[in-house]
C-alpha cells in the first residue's frame, strides 16, 4: 500500500502535491489542513486520514480526531498534530505511546521534516513530514511518500516541493 503523508497544508495545495497524490492508495495528514476545502480536494484523490491541527476550525474538527490510531497492513499506527518527538513525547500523548507504543507515530506541526527512531520503545519509528504549505518560518516545502507491507514501513521518500515564498 503506497501512502502519501503531508501536514500544515494552511490552505494550500497546488498541482505538483496533487499530481505526487495521485499514485497513493491513502491520504495521511498531520493538522493544519487550513480549510475544508483541503480536506475535501484530497479525499477525492485517494481515502484520507487525519488529524486536526491547531489553526483548523470547527468544521475540520468535526471530520478529523485530535488523535488517530490505526492499524494498516499490520501496521499499527499513531497520528496526532502537536506530539513532540522521541524523547520528547507531549504530555497529551505521552502515556500512550509508553504504555502502548505505536510503530509508528507521525506528527506535524513543527513544519520541520524529522524521521527518529525510537530505540527505547521497541524501535518506534517517528515521522514528521514537515510542512506542504506555504505559511510559515520553513524554507522548503516538503512531504512524504512511503510502502506499507506487512507491518512494515519501506521506500520511504522525502519529496521536496520548492522554497516556500
Amino acid at each position: 500500500m503506497k501512502i502519501g503523508l503531508l501536514s500544515d497544508t494552511h490552505s494550500y495545495l497546488d498541482d505538483q502535491i496533487i499530481r505526487l497524490l495521485t499514485v497513493c492508495d491513502e491520504i495521511w495528514h498531520a493538522g493544519d489542513f487550513g480549510s475544508i476545502e483541503v480536506s475535501d480536494r484530497l479525499n477525492e484523490i485517494a481515502p484520507l486520514r487525519g488529524v486536526y491541527g491547531n489553526i483548523d476550525d470547527a468544521t475540520i474538527r468535526q471530520v478529523h480526531p485530535k488523535v488517530n490510531r490505526f492499524i494498516v497492513q499490520g501496521l499499527d499506527v499513531m497520528m496526532t498534530h502537536i506530539g513532540g518527538y522521541p524523547g520528547k513525547y507531549h504530555p497529551d500523548v505521552r502515556n500512550e505511546i509508553k504504555t502502548n507504543p505505536p510503530q509508528l507515530y507521525i506528527t506535524g506541526h513543527s513544519h520541520i521534516l524529522k524521521v527518529m527512531p525510537d530505540k527505547s520503545l521497541n524501535n518506534l519509528l517517528h515521522l514528521n513530514p514537515g510542512a506542504a504549505g506555504k505559511h510559515g518560518f520553513h524554507t522548503m516545502r516538503t512531504m512524504m511518500r512511503f510502502d506499507v507491507n506487512n507491518g512494515k514501513v519501506a521506500n520511504l521518500q522525502v519529496i521536496e516541493l520548492g522554497k516556500r515564498a
